[in-house]
């Protein structure tokens, strides 16, 4: 009887061991103004923080402030300042840029990032999901640290 009732205790913990983990948002952490350390346009290092033979040194303005929740300022490489709000799917693996304001080239005024590792304090990597038509139709990739 007793073997049964210590039977019964282990299987129990195992099923709550079990249940699905809730994915917790990462919006507090990315929640920040962010800056260009390195951009790549497709395979192509275009820029890097602090470097003297940069392709694009214009990434150099390169802003992305989250520091609102609601609210999202965007400057990307041709300087111009996009206004509009910012979500992060419900699965933390992209993020999402609305509304913005004036509408980016080509896009019904929403551009996408995939999140393409965790997050740190230090560290934002994002790819853009489609491609720039500001950069010759490539897919940027982004490394970003915080301003």
């Amino acid at each position: 009887m007793k073997t049964l009732a210590i039977v019964s205790c282990c299987f129990l913990l195992m099923l709550a061991g079990c249940t699905p983990q809730k994915v917790v948002p990462i919006t507090d952490l990315i929640g920040k103004k962010w800056k260009a350390k390195l951009v790549k346009e497709g395979t192509q290092v275009v820029f890097s923080l602090g470097g003297t033979a940069n392709v694009k040194p214009s990434y150099a303005n390169f802003r992305l402030d989250l520091s609102d929740p609601k609210q999202v300022t965007f400057k990307d490489i041709d300087g111009r300042t996009l206004v509009g709000t910012w979500t992060v799917s419900t699965d933390n693996q992209r993020l999402i840029l609305e509304n913005l304001v004036p509408k980016p080239t080509g896009t019904i005024g929403t551009v996408e990032f995939f999140i393409t590792e965790t997050p740190t304090a230090d560290l934002l990597k994002l790819e853009r999901t489609a491609e720039s038509r500001k950069t010759g139709n490539s897919i940027n990739s982004y490394e970003l640290i915080p301003e």
